[in-house]
């Protein structure tokens, strides 16, 4: 009895704890309600679903941070619309029913109940000026037609900077100290052309997301969708593939190695280079000066000291060229996010532009050094090197949008005036061959009074 005794005071304790933890728990179940409601409103998320294809907006409230979630609009009026409804809403607004009199005969009265059921009638079958369909403002596929595609491809191949690449191609190939061969260029051009077309096709494939913040590039296929990514691709692959081909087995191996080289570099290189550092410019620039060096080396089949003049003097004219046409585009580059000397370094982008409108004056006189043209063309072709650097010094002093929209139409037609000068200037193959034949008699004279 007495153990029985002893165990009997821990069970009532136990019993007792036991059931004021219950009470308690139950009378405290209110407040754990509104202790855990506080710590939720002080870190409430609230998720907002709209529409379809709407943006599902997330709202966040916390101490030190509020912010409201603010509803995608259904439908943009344009300003004229929004004045019209305006206006509407002020006739109704500020529209003053006449006081009817006290005494009306039947007739009147009926026939202003016809006039009434007849505007109801008439407001009815209006419909407002801002209202759209529910299916216009929907998404909806766009179907490409066979009309539309030439043009498309045209834009996706960037049609007037091929025909430039083309063109400072055939310079190069006319330029060679050769015999001009037809088939030969009528090859090595279609191969380039080919070329060009599939390094700007990826070009565009790569930079859809940042030619959309631009209004340059906004408007180009793949940013609008008028062309699958999938048919770019496949453009480019059709044409990069024939014309790499065409220019290694139709031409010579060098002319389709350089092409290769040239597709890659614009690609892989120049194109991730612009947004990472101004240092794309410079490897535009080898890629622009590669085309003149393939012409040179389809008429030639190999790579002389004229071959590097060309590509020297396309590499010097597209420092002016693109400085003048990026420093109007700040703006758009900075938006795009790319890294242009216009944006980061303005100071870089003036003196390079003077120093190499300086330095076609320089290699215009080297030309007939290299026995590439006579004497007569470094001195014709001085008036627009001086202009053009005038130009380009302008630009240097005072950096505003004249005076590089002024430089950059100079160097449209700089660069096809100083190639028809050079091309004018050029010796003729007669006058080397003689050239090459006295100095091979002369040589013989010489061995045979050099023998006894």
């Amino acid at each position: 009895m007495s153990a029985a005794r002893r165990c009997r005071p821990p069970r009532a304790l136990a019993g007792l704890f036991v059931w004021r933890l219950r009470n308690t728990g139950v009378q405290q179940v209110p407040y754990r309600f509104v202790q855990l409601y506080h710590i939720a409103n002080d870190r409430l998320i609230t998720f907002q679903y709209f529409n379809f294809l709407k943006r599902m907006y997330v709202t966040q409230y916390n101490k030190d941070l509020s912010q409201r979630a603010k509803p995608k609009s259904d439908s943009v009026v344009s300003p004229f619309h929004e004045l019209q409804q305006s206006d509407q809403v002020k006739k109704v607004l500020y529209k003053i029913s006449p006081v009817s009199p006290v005494h009306q005969s039947q007739s009147e009265i009926s026939s202003r109940n016809e006039l009434r059921e007849i505007k109801s009638e008439t407001e009815d079958s209006v419909i407002p000026v801002g209202a759209e369909s529910k299916e216009d403002r929907q998404w909806k596929e766009m179907k490409l037609r066979l009309d539309d595609l030439p043009g498309i491809l045209a834009r996706l191949s960037k049609i007037k900077l091929t025909a430039l690449v083309v063109s400072t191609a055939s310079a190069g190939f006319a330029m060679a100290p050769v015999p001009f061969e037809l088939t030969c260029f009528l090859l090595a051009s279609l191969g380039t052309g080919l070329a060009s077309c599939a390094a700007n096709s990826i070009n565009q494939f790569f930079e859809v997301p940042f030619d959309s913040n631009m209004n340059r590039t906004k408007n180009r296929p793949l940013v609008r969708g008028q062309i699958s990514p999938l048919l770019a691709v496949c453009f480019a692959a059709s044409c990069g593939v024939p014309g790499i081909a065409l220019l290694t087995l139709g031409v010579n191996p060098l002319t389709g190695a350089l092409g290769a080289f040239n597709i890659f570099l614009y690609t892989c290189c120049y194109t991730p280079l612009k947004r990472m550092s101004i240092a794309n410019t410079w490897v535009g620039a080898v890629v622009g000066a590669i085309p003149p060096i393939m012409g040179w080396t389809a008429a030639t089949g190999s790579l002389d000291a004229g071959a590097l003049l060309l590509g020297g003097i396309l590499y010097s004219w597209q420092f002016p060229h693109f400085n003048a046409l990026s420093w109007g585009l700040r703006e758009d580059y900075s938006r795009g996010g790319y890294c242009m000397m216009s944006v980061t370094h303005p100071g870089l982008c003036r003196r390079v532009a003077l120093r190499h409108c300086l330095a076609l004056i320089g290699l215009s006189a080297v030309a007939p050094v290299l026995d590439i043209t006579t004497w007569t063309f470094p001195v014709i072709s001085l008036p627009i090197n001086l202009y053009i650097s005038y130009l380009g010094l302008r630009f240097y002093r005072d950096a505003n949008r004249s005076s590089s929209r002024k430089l950059f139409f100079c160097s449209l037609w700089h660069l096809p005036m100083l190639l028809l000068v050079m091309f004018t200037c050029k010796k003729s193959v007669l006058e080397k061959e003689d050239k090459g034949d006295l100095q091979g008699r002369s040589c013989e004279r010489a061995m045979e009074i050099r023998l006894p």
